[in-house]
């Protein structure tokens, strides 16, 4: 149950964490293992931004190894290579142990890399490029990487609809991963920081947030459902806010420097034959930039787009001429896939927290730690451009880095990164017959224990049902009417709901059938 605001007036604690998106959770999560008495708010619902909204890969690091027109450049730019390094073999570490510790929250998939001609990486440098990952990582999670001559790719699912077959110098193949469920791990991670002792919020924005003399935080906190407000004090506050960081900055401090850049992605969900299943290809758009066709439970999407985002923040959607660009670019690469808008299931749109760096005007995408006191915010820090896929270890060490400066004053506990499990209840029917690993029952059960307020957070974070092809837009009557009772809605809230969910895939994801 989510704890009232008006009980958490005048509260104090150690750590202030603003932003439940994925690393939000896992900071929360590791400080309250720790022992600091933590609080955790976010203005939506858990992971309903940018966590909800990426290309949902658990990738083994290849992308930081191509630092743009040659791999030439690493040697011109030795501090590039060592950054790349770094975040490569921080990458080979969480897929190790995302896959080995949370199985359930993971897929495996046969990714394919193609290389022509007029590409900058010749292959070669592919395969040095994964005997590099190889070392760099655990050995327990096998990359399986090989290379297929274009005969063989003409035979294969998917591989058989690339463009200028005879153009190929060769094909990389290798295993990789997506998160089956993005929002989830990051919901497993807030309900392990409550079971931790931590005070979490969904649908709490912030609205001040100021610095005493003493030195402490002054949070004030708003109740988006019934307005209601509270002011609590925190002895440090954590900046996991994603692209509402330098807002939630700037609440603090009108003048702190900017730390993000943002980039738009969109993504679109397309059916494609069984054969393609478990089969993906990574690769480039025409603009030497990463492009993906994903499998993803039957069906396939492909992105992203990489374009510099200045628009409303609190407004992302996909647009019409974004939808028109990426299909190009899909055609290109699979002509022979054949990828129209009227066939495309649904679209998503979300903009990248990169961090800001003068010298690349698309973002740095080293994940970076900001200590604050240098603009005059003591005890608070800000992250930037943390990935899904590092979100744990991003957690240690936004502790280590709080515990510098201030001490625990709560019980330390331990951390469990199993992956949270619904009660059987083999009796209970599907929601949808695409994913019938939800059901009824499970919806149930989260709306009374997992904080949802409304249909979209249990549709799209709770069970999962908004990412299957018919987005549970003719499910969404069903669903409200079985949760009515643990919500405590009368049959006005169920149709208003009812409205709201199908409104949303139709604005927000570009959902066809969604309009009554």
């Amino acid at each position: 149950m989510r704890t009232p605001l008006t009980e958490l007036d005048g509260a104090k604690f150690d750590v202030a964490v603003i932003g439940a998106g994925v690393n939000g959770a896992s900071a929360a999560q590791h400080l309250a293992a720790a022992g600091f008495t933590t609080l955790l708010v976010e203005q939506n619902d858990f992971a309903s931004g940018s966590s909800s909204r990426s290309s949902r890969l658990l990738h083994c690091g290849l992308r930081y190894l191509a630092p743009g027109t040659s791999m030439w450049e690493f040697a011109f730019h030795p501090r590039r290579l060592m950054t790349a390094l770094t975040m490569a073999r921080q990458a080979m570490v969480a897929r190790s142990q995302m896959v080995r510790e949370t199985p359930e929250r993971v897929r495996a998939m046969t990714f394919s890399y193609p290389i022509y001609k007029e590409m900058p990486y010749a292959p070669w440098q592919i395969d040095l490029a994964f005997k590099i990952l190889k070392r760099l990582g655990p050995k327990d999670v096998p990359l399986d990487y090989r290379r297929l001559s274009r005969a063989e790719a003409r035979q294969k699912p998917l591989l058989k609809w690339l463009r200028d077959i005879d153009a190929l110098k060769g094909i990389a193949r290798f295993r990789e991963y997506r998160f089956d469920w993005p929002e989830r791990i990051a919901l497993d991670a807030v309900l392990d920081a409550a079971r931790l002792g931590a005070v979490v919020r969904n649908h709490t924005a912030l609205a001040g947030l100021e610095q005493e003399a003493s030195g402490n935080w002054r949070l004030t906190r708003a109740d988006g459902p019934d307005g209601s407000e509270a002011t609590v004090m925190a002895h440090a506050v954590v900046n996991t806010a994603g692209i509402w960081i330098d807002r939630v900055n700037r609440m603090a401090d009108a003048k702190v420097g900017r730390r993000i850049t943002g980039t738009k992605g969109i993504h679109c969900m397309f059916r494609l034959p069984p054969e393609c299943a478990d089969q993906g290809i990574a690769s480039m758009n025409r603009d030497d930039e990463p492009f993906y066709c994903v499998p993803w439970r039957g069906l396939h999407y492909v992105g992203p787009t990489e374009m510099l985002y200045d628009g409303d923040i609190d407004d992302i959607r996909p647009e019409e001429e974004e939808i028109e660009w990426l299909l190009g670019e899909a055609n290109h690469l699979l002509p022979g896939a054949e990828f129209k808008r009227e066939n495309m299931l649904f679209a998503w749109a979300g903009v990248r927290p990169l961090t800001y760096d003068p010298a690349q005007p698309k973002g740095a995408r080293s994940r970076e730690l900001h200590d604050l006191s240098g603009d005059g915010l003591d005890n608070m820090f800000a992250l930037t451009a943390g990935p899904i896929m590092t979100h744990r270890s991003a957690g240690d060490i936004l502790t280590k880095r709080v515990a510098q400066r201030v001490r625990p004053s709560g019980t330390p506990g331990a951390l469990s990164f199993a992956a949270g499990k619904f009660p059987d209840n083999t009796n209970s029917p599907a929601i949808d017959d695409e994913w019938p690993e939800s059901t009824f029952a499970d919806l149930r059960h989260a709306a009374a224990h997992e904080m949802p307020v409304d249909l979209i957070d249990l549709l799209f974070r709770r069970s999962g049902n908004g990412w299957t092809a018919s987005m549970a837009a003719p499910m969404a009557e069903d669903a409200a009417r079985e949760v009515a009772a643990e919500m405590g809605w009368d049959e006005a809230r169920i149709e208003a709901e009812t409205k709201a969910y199908r409104a949303h895939v139709a604005r927000n994801h570009l959902w066809h059938g969604a309009a009554d």
